[in-house]
């Protein structure tokens, strides 16, 4: 049995315990007693995920409105924006060929 939400037309929104093969069908409603439409009012709660998983969606949902403020966009060590070493540019030559970073010199540039 889970727990889902129904939004009946008169009364509201209410909660009912179903079984899942009900999820579906139209529940009456505690108040009136007409059949209501199944409504999502909330996220499911998924508890056979990972918990790590789990924590960075509900850091995703905390923040998908108001972003993080300050300092980098990507956090320490970042860099692109913390003042850390840049990435090396790989030299064009005026004919269009591309030279090797210095330092790989095995590594071909594409």
């Amino acid at each position: 049995m889970a727990i889902y939400d129904y939004q009946c037309a008169d009364c509201g929104p209410f909660t009912a315990m179903r079984p899942m093969a009900m999820a579906a069908e139209p529940c009456a409603c505690p108040d009136c007693g007409e059949p209501a439409q199944r409504a999502f009012f909330s996220v499911p709660f998924i508890a056979g995920m990972d918990p790590a998983k789990r924590t960075a969606h509900a850091t995703n949902e905390k923040t998908r409105h108001e972003p993080k403020r300050g300092g980098s966009a990507h956090g320490p060590g970042c860099s692109c924006c913390s003042g850390g070493k840049k990435g090396r540019s790989t030299l064009v030559r005026p004919d269009g060929s591309k030279s090797f970073p210095s330092a790989r010199p095995w590594m071909i540039s594409h």
